[in-house]
């Protein structure tokens, strides 16, 4: 399964407390393929640094770089569906770009559900978390 998370979401689910972990422990076993592009990746540095400090930051993101499930994708279209807040569409594209769903809790995101083409699958951590982790535990 492949997905693109949100930076709010990627917050929640490396604590080791969360009861979200298990999505961070399926990417790092693979269970979950994360797709990201440079522009979340420049957001993942700059928001964990800010949250977390430059160390815990700097650790995490050499993980992402150095997992094999990690998908980096190139985007060349921007669609710019989500016109309330223009910088969550480097989720979107990058979603698109690479065929994967969105996890969020950004209520912005929830514009997409009503959106016919492209098609972008949307989930909450809730509803990610109803959905799929018993589905993906097989």
């Amino acid at each position: 399964m492949k997905a693109v998370i949100d930076t709010n979401v990627i917050l929640t689910i490396i604590s080791k407390k969360s009861r979200y972990r298990w999505i961070f422990d399926y990417i790092i076993v693979g269970k979950i393929e994360l797709c990201v592009s440079t522009e979340i990746l420049f957001e993942y540095r700059e928001i964990l640094e800010l949250k977390t400090g430059s160390v815990i930051a700097e650790n995490i993101l050499k993980f992402i770089f150095a997992s094999p499930y990690l998908q980096k994708t190139d985007v060349y279209y921007n669609f710019n569906l989500i016109s309330i807040d223009q910088s969550d569409n480097k989720f979107v594209d990058c979603a698109i770009s690479a065929g994967s769903l969105i996890i969020s809790n950004d209520k912005h995101f929830r514009s997409l559900k009503s959106i016919g083409f492209p098609k972008v699958d949307v989930f909450t951590l809730d509803e990610f978390d109803f959905e799929f982790k018993s589905k993906i535990s097989r």
